[in-house]
Parts: structure tokens; C-alpha cells; sequence
């Protein structure tokens, strides 16, 4: 994310010597990407970060697809995802390509008896029920109802869920996740017509640095495999860092749409951007307010792209029989619009309240054995009249 940021003590100068109280140095670690030409952190570890005590497990975590290519719209109800306990296998892939995971969770119970790096993938959790903080070497950042967490690959984290009933959208990005490029300037700074600027975000604060030996699990996802590492010291031993790479938060509730006096395209509710999807949200907003305007989006066709919209709350004007935890599927290739009758209602209301998250993708969706357990099976055929 292009906005400078530290925590803790760091030396006053990069690469060189900076010592413990007891006289001893520190471990500098450089967290960068894209080589040494993308965004990257300097962080100073109490321990060598680079021991490892053993590789005690290797499980293969693909997704299972169950179709691979498909034109038929789907719906998938995602509330029916059975809760587990455990945060990792809670998380169950739905719709996939090469450069895309997307799924549901469910999870009970915090992550606390172990740490997770997805060494892969950009990690977007997005939050649709529950509160608690996510825990990383960078620091904390609380989170509640409504919030997106942005989690760089690589980076270290456990999570803490204040309850049991929490429900996740998230999605493993096998690029880098950014803040649109038509929204910033050239030096990075979000513009004045951004539907969110710099002061919304929810940086990490409140590090952790613990100076502790023992028995400490990672887990890390790569490659489609997730490995259990066995390292002797806490995961959480950073004393300082500073850079431009690392987790943050950004609530849907700060997104400021964007409104026209005729029906505004979905670009206008782009919120993150990577080469290969988009990710949007619908907000509630005033309507269009030209005389003759018709609020309900015109039918359209998806050409370029699939297109996934999980329904968060509200009223969700141009569909029919639609609740809060689905998720619908439009295929690239066929047009798709408003339900029967949205179209006509529309006309004449002000303002709406829905609220949703959706991603383009670029490339084709695959769909999960997971997938077909919570599809309706009826939705392609809703549009007839």
C-alpha cells in the first residue's frame, strides 16, 4: 500500500548495526515484493528469523473442482456453510482460477494455537459478522462488522474472534492487491475525487514483541500445500519496523459512492484492484436524479469477465428473493441485468440500502465440489418472466 508507516524502535539508519540492551544486535529482515522493486518493510527481529526446527507435516489443500467450465449463473447460499472450529479449516474454497481463490468461513474459535503465513496469495478477509483483531508481526488491527482486511503475502498472523457466530467472504490473490491506480496520484497519494482517502484506513498499531523460546507451530500455505513448521522462538519478535509493507483494514462502511444523474457503470464502486480482478462495493447511496432516470443498473453484458456479488445486508433492488450470505455467479458470455420487475420498481425511488461485495474476475471461475453443496441449483432460469 503506497503510505509510509512504522512501530516500535528502528535505528536511524538502514543496514546498519543496531543493538540490543544487553549489546547484542538485532535481525533485520527486509519484507519486500516484486523482487527488490515492489513495496516492502524493514523489520528487526529479537531472533534469527531464518530457524527452523522441523517440517513436521505436508497436506495438500487444492480445492477440488467439481466444474470446470460452465455458462449456467449460479446461486450459492452461503449461510448453509457449516461452522468449524478450526480457522483454517473453516475456510472453504468456492469459485477458483489461476489467479483467484474465492470462499466462505465460518470459524468458531480463534487462531491461537498456531501461526499462518499463505506464502502464495494476498489474503482479503472480508468481514461480515463478528469482531475480534487480527494479530501480526507488524502489529494489531481490531476489526468488526464491515471491514476489509488487506494480509501481503508472507506476512505472519494469528486471529482473535471475540465470539463464536462470525462469517468471512475472503479471497487468495495470486497478485498483488492495490488501491486503484485511477485514484491516486503519481506519488501514490489518493486523489480528491477517491471515494475513500488515506485517514479511513486501519493501520496496525499495538506490536507485540515477545522474547520467548520453545515450541512454536507455522503453518504455511504454498504452492497449493500447507506445511507445518516447528520453529524454537515466538513468531511475534519484532521490536520495530517501517515501510510501505503490511496488513491494514478498511471498512465498506468509509466508501463514499460515487452518484450520477443516469445510473452509474460498476467501476464507480471499485474499492481494490489487482491485473487480473476487481473488487467493488455497493453502498447505500442516493439514486439517480435525472427526471427520466432508471436506478436499477441496465442489462449488461459480461464479456471480459465473471462476475461473483456476495450480498452483505439491506435491500437488494434488482434482485428478487435474494438474503444477506449469498453469493450469485454471472459467467462471462451471456448478458445478465435486474430480476423480473426490478427494473419497472425502480423507477421513482431516491436512495438505497443494500450492501455488497463484488469481484471481476479477468479469467474464468472454476466451480468447487463446496460450491455445488450450497448452490439452489434454479437460479439461471430466475430471469423468466
Amino acid at each position: 500500500m503506497p503510505i509510509y508507516h512504522k512501530l516500535g524502535k528502528i535505528p536511524p539508519k538502514r543496514h546498519t548495526q543496531f543493538r540490543k540492551p544487553d549489546g547484542g544486535l538485532y535481525y533485520e529482515q527486509l519484507f519486500g515484493t516484486i523482487g527488490f522493486d515492489g513495496m516492502s518493510a524493514l523489520m528487526y527481529h529479537v531472533h534469527r528469523p531464518t530457524m527452523i526446527r522441523e517440517v513436521l507435516s505436508e497436506t495438500d489443500v487444492n480445492p477440488k473442482i467439481a466444474v470446470s467450465k460452465s455458462i449456467k449463473p449460479r446461486l450459492l447460499k452461503g449461510f448453509e456453510l457449516t461452522p468449524e472450529d478450526d480457522f483454517l479449516a473453516s475456510r472453504k474454497v468456492l469459485l477458483a482460477n489461476a489467479d483467484i481463490h474465492i470462499g466462505l468461513a465460518a470459524p468458531r474459535q480463534s487462531l491461537r494455537s498456531y501461526f499462518y503465513k499463505n506464502a502464495d496469495a494476498d489474503e482479503l478477509l472480508f468481514i461480515h459478522q463478528g469482531t475480534g483483531t487480527l494479530r501480526t508481526q507488524l502489529g494489531n488491527i481490531p476489526f468488526e462488522y464491515g471491514d476489509y482486511l488487506v494480509i501481503p503475502r508472507g506476512m505472519i498472523y494469528q486471529i482473535d474472534f471475540d465470539g463464536i457466530d462470525n462469517r468471512l467472504l475472503f479471497a487468495e490473490s495470486f497478485h498483488p492487491i492495490y488501491t486503484p491506480k485511477r485514484y491516486r496520484n503519481w506519488f501514490g497519494q489518493l486523489l480528491e475525487h477517491s471515494p475513500f482517502c488515506e485517514r479511513d484506513y486501519k493501520l496496525p498499531q499495538d506490536l507485540e514483541t515477545h522474547d520467548e523460546k520453545g515450541d512454536f507451530i507455522l503453518k504455511i500455505k504454498k504452492q497449493g500445500v500447507l506445511y507445518e513448521l516447528l520453529y524454537p522462538t515466538h513468531q511475534f519478535d519484532v521490536v520495530g519496523w517501517d515501510g510501505y509493507n503490511f496488513p491494514y483494514g478498511f471498512s465498506i462502511h468509509n466508501f463514499e459512492p460515487i452518484t450520477g444523474r443516469i445510473h452509474q457503470p460498476p467501476p464507480v464502486h471499485q474499492t481494490f484492484e489487482t491485473k487480473a480482478f476487481v473488487v467493488c462495493s455497493f453502498c447505500p447511496r442516493l439514486y439517480d436524479y435525472h427526471p427520466q432516470a432508471i436506478p436499477a443498473p441496465y442489462n449488461h453484458s459480461n464479456i471480459d469477465s465473471d462476475e461473483m456479488l456476495y450480498y452483505v445486508d439491506g435491500d437488494f433492488m434488482s434482485r428478487n428473493n435474494i438474503e444477506k450470505g449469498h453469493i450469485t455467479l454471472h459467467p462471462g458470455g451471456i448478458p445478465h441485468g435486474p430480476a423480473p420487475g426490478a427494473y419497472e420498481r425502480s423507477i421513482g425511488k431516491t436512495s438505497t440500502e443494500e450492501l455488497a461485495v463484488m469481484i471481476d474476475t479477468f479469467r474464468p471461475l472454476s466451480i468447487t465440489e463446496e460450491a455445488l453443496r450450497l448452490d439452489d441449483g434454479k437460479y439461471y432460469q430466475s430471469w423468466i418472466e
